[in-house]
């Protein structure tokens, strides 16, 4: 199973099978590199233009945009309701928090989560391999938030996204205050990484580096 950071939120999985799942792709103007690639299911959290740009993509893909339980390409996916801010949408709208189930491992993608989770929420996402979450902060939740979200959910691996970074064009923070309350992380060599075997460990931060 290789997991590939493209930049901000947006991530390609990739099975054994040569499925690709893409999550959250961004638009141009947002400042990393486009995905031109192919790829099977286009997760999309929110319709923000820096997570819903599917017109590089191969006109096939089947687009998850909404709540609710989904089967594509024998990859299993859940929506999950959750909100863009801590005024239950009133401010930025609403967000999906999808839960992704490939070869075996269970991913969760939180999206543009803005708000703390409740014990309901935990339940709803349940045990995770991996965990793809916010920390940027401003649109988002904080590095604070999202260390205390992280360790609310316990998953396995903790990958951080939507912060800033050299080529992100706007305003975010970066990971360094996540990484202080997590009290871990180890960087990654590159953008990718590539996991076969069971994953040992809970929240262990990893650090993905873009060229």
């Amino acid at each position: 199973m290789k997991i590939t950071w493209l930049g901000h939120a947006s991530f390609l999985l990739e099975d054994f099978k040569e499925r690709r799942l893409l999550t959250d792709p961004f638009d141009e103007t947002v400042g990393y590199s486009l995905y031109k690639g192919s790829a099977d299911v286009i997760t999309i959290s929110h319709q923000h233009f820096d997570h819903n740009n599917v017109q590089h993509i191969n006109p096939g893909s089947k687009v998850i945009d909404k709540v609710g339980f989904f089967n594509e390409c024998d990859i299993t996916i859940q929506g999950i309701p959750s909100y863009h801010d801590k005024y239950k949408g009133a401010k930025r709208g609403e967000n999906i928090i999808f839960i992704i189930e490939m070869e075996g491992y269970k991913f969760c993608h939180l999206g543009d989560l803005g708000h703390l989770l409740d014990q309901k929420d935990i339940d709803l996402i349940g045990t995770v391999d991996v965990l793809f979450i916010p920390v940027g902060g401003n649109y988002t939740i904080n590095g604070e938030e999202a260390a205390k979200i992280a360790k609310q959910i316990q998953s396995k691996i903790v990958i951080p996204m939507h912060y800033k970074t050299p080529q992100l064009s706007f305003d975010l923070d970066g990971v360094e205050t996540f990484l202080t309350f997590m009290k871990n992380g180890e960087k990654v060599s590159g953008n990718s990484l590539e996991i076969n075997d069971e994953i040992l460990g809970e929240n262990t931060v990893k650090i993905f580096t873009l060229n």
